[in-house]
């Protein structure tokens, strides 16, 4: 099982809105609103890195109101 932690820009009064949407995917183990830098942090789980940079892609930067990613992987020792 691999980890990912990835952090969100979102457009400025859609926190809410992306916060519920990206609770809700089945990847999604937390979700939490952030002060500073950026927006919002998401730890996701997935078989493989690679499956976990298919997700941000796919499912993620789609959610209506995410400006940017940056995908953060945990290391597998």
């Amino acid at each position: 099982m691999s980890t990912g932690y990835v952090l969100l820009d979102v457009e400025p009064g859609s926190e809410y809105s992306v916060h519920e949407k990206v609770s809700s995917l089945p990847f999604v183990k937390d979700a939490q609103v952030l002060f500073g830098d950026h927006d919002m942090i998401l730890k996701i789980e997935a078989e493989t890195m690679g499956e976990i940079a298919k997700l941000v892609v796919d499912s993620i930067r789609s959610v209506e109101g995410v400006i940017n990613t940056k995908t953060l992987a945990c290391a597998e020792l």
